[in-house]
């Protein structure tokens, strides 16, 4: 699959890995920075989503999106993403996606603002559970990172080429590409979210990590086991 993934905002916690390694499947084990377990929270606009040679087309291809996510390996010791839910605007493609890369995708009612250098998004959970979960989140754009900014902490947490998932109960991965985020400085201005908490961990400890970016175009290619 082809898509753009624009203003996006890279916003992370530090966990125990106590916490997180139950709710990873077998195959996988806690890829941790600094001893500590990550869980990102990602918001986007997703935009031009097409198959190869098929054109995208305007509303079914463009839909904002937000991951709830981990960091991983397997047992090769590749490192890759864990995806603790996924929700997204358009049913078609949360249908397409859960029918075949099995990942937990959830249909919500979703928007994207951007005015200037603040970002806004907005999401309530429709399907396949409701129950209130949601994620409001106002982002301010700073500066954009320079070379001596983009540290290995930096690098951990958002130069992510493979993700995983459970293909009939067998683990499988995906690869993606694309270039180097261009990353600004972020301030997190407002949050109101339950997902990580509907994901199965505590409510977020202390402040977060921030980062956003304009976005890139990325290429997923099929899963493997």
């Amino acid at each position: 699959m082809y898509h753009q993934w624009n203003w996006i905002s890279f916003i992370h916690w530090r966990y125990p890995p106590a916490m997180v390694e139950p709710i990873l499947p077998a195959g996988l084990r806690l890829e941790t920075f600094d001893g500590s377990a990550w869980i990102g929270l990602t918001p986007f606009l997703m935009e031009g989503l097409r198959a190869p040679v098929v054109p995208a087309m305007p509303w079914v291809s463009r839909f904002p999106e937000t991951n709830v996510r981990t960091y991983v390996r397997d047992d090769r010791g590749r490192s890759g993403i864990w995806f603790l839910s996924l929700d997204a605007a358009r049913l078609p493609a949360v249908l397409a996606a859960r029918v075949t890369y099995r990942l937990p995708y959830f249909w919500s009612d979703m928007a994207v603002h951007v005015t200037g250098s603040r970002i806004d998004y907005r999401c309530r959970r429709r399907l396949p559970s409701r129950g209130g979960a949601r994620c409001d989140a106002d982002v301010a754009l700073g500066a954009a990172l320079d070379e001596s900014e983009r540290d290995e902490r930096v690098h951990f947490l958002t130069a992510r080429f493979r993700l995983f998932t459970l293909i009939a109960g067998r683990l499988a991965a995906a690869e993606a590409e694309h270039q180097d985020w261009p990353l600004h400085h972020a301030e997190l201005r407002h949050l109101d979210q339950d997902l990580v908490q509907r994901a199965g961990l505590p409510p977020p400890p202390g402040d977060p990590l921030v980062h956003a970016s304009p976005g890139v175009a990325v290429k997923v290619g099929m899963w493997r086991r």
